[in-house]
């Protein structure tokens, strides 16, 4: 008769605070980066390098339909789908060093500001805004 409980790991050297670990505990992680959808490349370049200062790194296609955006620490992969449809959430998360400069930038330049800036409990300056693809992105500085 088989059991329907979960199995019991019985290598100590695979726990830790009584979690089952598994191998990929101790992987090491690299960069991860979004990839937003846009329906024009070249105005989401140009938007993105005149507010946040992001420069291309690597284009492909012929038309374009994939960059590569770097700015310091922060990449961001633009793929063109000129039928994108814009989720009603986050898709993505951006530190900065200075929010509230950030947030002028964003509204000089046409992104609608979905939350307003504020300081959170959380120790955040935050708030979200959304492209002009309407891909929402939730900005924060540590205070």
């Amino acid at each position: 008769m088989q059991s329907s409980a979960t199995p019991v790991l019985r290598a100590p050297h695979l726990q830790q605070n009584g979690h089952v670990m598994s191998s990929s505990t101790t992987l090491k992680l690299g960069r991860v980066a979004v990839t937003l959808p846009v329906s024009d490349i070249r105005k989401s370049c140009d938007s993105y390098r005149d507010v946040f200062g992001f420069e291309k790194a690597f284009e492909n296609g012929n038309p374009v339909g994939f960059v590569i955006l770097k700015k310091d620490d922060a990449e961001i992969h633009l793929t063109l789908q000129r039928t994108h449809r814009a989720p009603p959430f986050n898709i993505a998360h951006m530190m900065v060093s200075d929010a509230a400069e950030t947030c002028r930038r964003c509204q000089e330049h046409g992104f609608r500001i979905i939350r307003k800036l504020e300081d959170k409990d959380y120790g955040l300056r935050a708030f979200v805004f959304a492209d002009h693809d309407g891909n929402r992105i939730d900005v924060g500085e540590i205070l």
